[in-house]
């Protein structure tokens, strides 16, 4: 094996293969899961019961304080984890989506996609009665059946990222309005429920929504990272990737389907948690200064997104029943006008 650095670039080259690696995105990355762990610790210790972040590390090696060990391994670990699943799974799906239709717009909360994964799980909470598991199966089928519709209808001779943003745009107006619909129609008890969820919420989350996130992250992110170099091959534009070998429509098309899964995992497991897909590639991309989708530095900054975003909330509100969507909305709102403000100082809007 032969370790080779040039500038910012570090090759690991060996007699089959070789790997090329930002040595700036990797201390990136390693940051953003040292800081992850750290804001994940500190909402494990925060609540009622109030533990110090060297307790929290004590009850998981079995020397906590007496009752503790129920506390963090049965009440607040499981809500930490899928804190720090789904905002991984939307981090890398935002990057995702946003490289493939070369737009900032292009996040799976303003095209659609986790509309349409809310849609399908509403169908089964307020008419089967559902459990996790079909939660879920009703957010990957409604995700994908939204996928399917909106590339059809921007296809033309191919899919290009304007038409597949405003075509997604128009889907998700026609999801919210069929949401609207299903409360109507619901029972009221069922439609409480499902307006709790819709939200965004990590509030009772237990060992059956971390098996949700963790199979999808297992299933997907090595197919996302095995595209990861198409993808920025697909930036160049079309003409370009299939001069270099890379085959346009179908690497598209496994892409937008491992987006699609990412997202519908995440939206099974914690509900529509808006702003992060869009926000995390953005701030990854200006944290390490490289161009391309940067799918694992914006995988990691959604996840401290999200694990932030939970520890505020119990920590500003003095209680874990403000849902996390609440805050990453309005959240997400001032950064949208923070950016906008930036784009009209620098004369560009």
């Amino acid at each position: 094996m032969i370790l080779v650095h040039r500038d910012r670039v570090a090759l690991v080259r060996t007699s089959r293969w070789s790997l090329r690696c930002d040595t700036r995105a990797l201390l990136v990355c390693a940051l953003l899961a040292l800081l992850t762990i750290c804001a994940t610790i500190l909402a494990i210790g925060t609540g009622t019961y109030e533990l110090s972040p060297l307790d929290v590390l004590r009850t998981f090696a079995g020397k906590g304080p007496p009752g503790a060990e129920f506390i963090v391994l049965d009440l607040r670990l499981p809500r930490a984890l899928v804190a720090v699943l789904v905002g991984f799974g939307m981090g890398m799906a935002g990057a995702v989506f946003q490289s493939l239709t070369r737009n900032p717009l292009g996040s799976p909360d303003i095209i659609g996609f986790g509309n349409g994964a809310s849609a399908g799980a509403l169908v089964v909470i307020i008419f089967f009665d559902a459990g996790d598991t079909q939660t879920a199966v009703g957010a990957v089928c409604g995700g994908f059946a939204t996928a399917a519709a909106v590339y059809l209808l921007a296809w033309k001779r191919g899919v290009h990222g304007f038409r597949l943003v405003l075509v997604g745009i128009g889907a998700s107006a026609v999801l919210g309005a069929a949401t609207e619909f299903l409360y109507v129609r619901a029972d009221i008890g069922k439609a409480a429920q499902a307006a709790t969820w819709t939200i965004g919420s990590l509030n009772a989350r237990d060992w059956g929504d971390v098996r949700i996130g963790v199979l999808g992250l297992v299933l997907l992110v090595p197919l996302v990272l095995a595209y990861a170099r198409r993808l920025t091959v697909l930036e160049m534009g079309d003409d370009t990737a299939g001069a270099l070998g890379v085959p346009p429509e179908r690497s598209r098309l496994v892409l937008l389907c491992a987006g699609t899964g990412l997202t519908a995992m995440a939206v099974a497991a914690a509900g529509p948690i808006p702003f992060v897909a869009m926000a995390a590639p953005q701030l990854a991309r200006r944290v390490t200064g490289a161009a391309g989708p940067n799918i694992l530095p914006a995988a990691w900054t959604g996840a401290l997104l999200v694990s932030a975003a939970d520890l505020a909330v119990q920590r500003v509100t003095g209680s874990a029943l403000l849902p996390v969507g609440v805050f990453t909305g309005v959240a997400g709102g001032v950064y949208l006008a923070w950016l906008l403000r930036g784009e009209r100082r620098a004369e560009r809007l």
